[in-house]
C-alpha cells in the first residue's frame, strides 16, 4: 500500500469525473458556437496579444491497425497515400487561420498527436514542419513533442524527428505482457521499446515519456508488477499511468474486448496502489493526474516551483497560452473561447473545400466559467487556491460566492484531502492522488448534472 493514500480512500472516491484539460469540459461544447465567433477571437488576439506565445496542436488521425482499448479519433488504414492529401488540407487550414491571426507568431509548445503521427513518412514530416515554420516561429527553449508508436520508428526515424526540432517523445507502451498485448491487438516486444528509448537518449531528446494503462483485459496485479519492473529498468523521464475506461457503447473498437477478461474492480485498485508504491519508491515525483516524472525532469521542476500548467494535452511546463488546434477533431482555445474541428475526414475536407475553417462546435466562456476555470486549474496545477488572488482577479468575495463549495470541502478536509484556512485551500499530499475529486467540487455543470456516465472513472 502507498504510504500516501489508503485503498479504502481510493475505493471511496472511485467515481466518474472529468480530467479537466479544460473547464468547462469538451462535452459542454455546443454547435451554436460558429466559425464567425472563432474568427472574431482570432482577430481580437491579433489586435491585442501578438507578443504572447502560442501553443500548436496537430492531429494526425491515421493508424495502420486498431488498438482495441483506444478512444481516440482515428482512421485505420494501410494506405499511406492518404497522408499526402491530409497534409494538403492541413496547409489549407493553416492558411485560413493566419489570414485572421497574422503570421510569425511565437510558438513555445507544439504537439503532434493522433492517431499515429509517425504514420507520416520522413519526407511528409519534413513538409509538415516546414509548412508550420513558414507561418509560425518556434522559439528556442520551447516544448516540442510527438507521440510515437514504437512499431513505426527506427533509430534513424528518431534522428529525423530530432533534426526537425522535436525535443520530447512519448512512447505508447500500455503493457509489456505479451498476453495482454495480444488481447488488445497491440503486440510490440519489450526489447523494441528498450532499444528505441536508448537510441532517444543517445540522440539527445530532453525527455522521454512512456504511457501505461491499468485495467486492460488479462491484466492481473502480478502481471502488471512485472510490467512496472520493466518500466523501472527502462527509467523514462516521465510516465503517464492511465486507468482503462471500458465504454464500448461509445467507442466501437472496445467492443472487441472480452468483458469477462477485464480485471475486477479490486484488482484494478490493487494495480493503482502498487503502481504508486513502486514508482515513488523508484524516485519518481507524482506530478498529479496520473503523471509521474523524475525529479530533474522539467515537469517535476515546474511542479516544485509552482509553474505547472494544464491544457488539452495535459500537464505542461509552458505558460498558460492560446492553443491553435489543427486537423480533424482537434480542440483549441483562443481567448475566452474553446472550439473543435469536424470529427470526420469527410466533413473536415468539405468545409475546407468551401473556404471555411472546419469549426463545428465550441463555447464562449462566461464570467462564471472563467472564474471556476481559474479555481480548478489552480487546484490541478499548484495544489492550492489563494482567496485574495481569485478575489482580485475576478472581483468577487470568495467565501460568499463559493459558500456551497466550501461546505463540501469541509467533508474532504475530514478525509484528509484538503486543508482549509482563512486565506485559502491547500491540497494535501493525499489529496494530490484524488485531485480530480477536489476539482469536481467547483464544477458547476456537475452540480446540475448527476449523470456522469460520459466521463471515465477517477480510479
Amino acid at each position: 500500500m502507498s504510504h500516501a493514500i489508503s485503498e479504502d480512500l481510493l475505493r471511496r472516491f472511485d467515481v466518474s469525473g472529468p480530467r479537466y484539460t479544460s473547464y468547462p469540459t469538451a462535452d459542454r461544447f455546443v454547435e451554436a458556437f460558429t466559425e464567425n465567433q472563432y474568427i472574431q477571437a482570432l482577430e481580437q488576439r491579433r489586435a491585442g496579444s501578438m507578443a504572447l506565445p502560442l501553443s500548436l496542436y496537430v492531429h494526425i488521425p491515421f493508424c495502420e491497425s486498431v488498438c482495441y482499448y483506444c478512444a481516440c479519433n482515428k482512421v485505420i488504414t494501410k494506405h499511406h497515400s492518404r497522408a499526402a492529401e491530409y497534409l494538403r488540407y492541413l496547409a489549407r487550414e493553416v492558411e485560413l487561420q493566419v489570414a485572421h491571426l497574422g503570421t510569425g507568431h511565437n510558438v513555445s509548445q507544439l504537439h503532434l498527436g493522433g492517431g499515429t503521427p509517425t504514420f507520416l513518412s520522413d519526407a511528409e514530416l519534413e513538409d509538415l514542419m516546414a509548412m508550420l515554420r513558414r507561418h509560425f516561429t518556434l522559439v528556442p527553449g520551447g516544448e516540442y513533442s510527438v507521440e510515437v508508436d514504437p512499431r513505426t520508428v527506427t533509430e534513424e526515424r528518431l534522428k529525423t524527428l530530432a533534426r526537425l526540432g522535436f525535443n520530447r517523445l512519448s512512447f505508447g507502451v500500455q503493457d509489456f505482457d505479451p498476453a495482454v498485448q495480444k488481447a488488445v491487438h497491440r503486440v510490440q516486444p519489450a526489447g523494441q521499446v528498450f532499444e528505441l528509448v536508448a537510441a532517444a537518449r543517445r540522440i539527445g531528446f530532453e525527455s522521454v515519456n512512456v504511457d501505461l494503462i491499468y485495467g486492460l483485459p488479462l491484466q492481473t496485479p502480478e502481471s502488471f508488477a512485472r510490467t512496472l519492473a520493466q518500466v523501472s529498468e527502462l527509467r523514462p523521464d516521465r510516465i503517464a499511468l492511465y486507468a482503462y475506461a471500458h465504454l464500448p457503447s461509445r467507442f466501437k473498437p472496445q467492443r472487441r474486448i472480452v468483458a469477462a477478461e477485464l480485471p475486477s474492480g479490486g484488482d484494478k485498485l490493487g494495480m493503482l496502489s502498487m503502481s504508486l508504491d513502486k514508482l515513488m519508491a523508484e524516485g519518481y515525483v507524482y506530478v498529479g493526474m496520473d503523471h509521474f516524472a523524475l525529479p530533474n525532469d522539467a515537469l517535476a521542476v515546474a511542479k516544485r516551483q509552482g509553474r505547472l500548467h494544464r491544457n488539452f494535452q495535459g500537464y505542461s511546463t509552458q505558460p498558460d497560452c492560446d492553443l491553435i488546434a489543427l486537423g480533424v477533431s482537434a480542440i483549441g482555445r483562443i481567448g475566452a473561447t474553446y472550439s473543435q474541428n469536424a470529427k470526420t475526414l469527410e466533413e473536415y475536407r468539405d468545409l475546407l473545400d468551401q473556404g471555411r475553417l472546419p469549426i463545428v462546435r465550441g463555447l464562449a466562456l462566461t464570467r462564471d466559467d472563467l472564474l471556476r476555470r481559474a479555481v480548478i486549474m489552480s487546484l490541478m496545477c499548484q495544489g492550492e487556491v489563494l482567496f485574495e488572488s481569485i478575489e482580485l482577479g475576478h472581483l468577487i468575495n470568495f467565501r460568499s460566492y463559493f459558500a456551497r463549495e466550501l461546505d463540501v470541502l469541509e467533508g474532504l478536509e475530514t478525509n484528509g484531502l484538503v486543508r482549509l484556512s482563512p486565506t485559502g485551500i491547500q491540497v494535501t499530499e493525499t489529496g494530490w492522488f484524488l485531485v480530480r475529486a477536489i476539482a469536481m467540487v467547483f464544477d458547476k455543470n456537475l452540480q446540475v448534472d448527476l449523470d456522469r456516465a460520459r466521463f471515465s472513472r477517477i480510479i
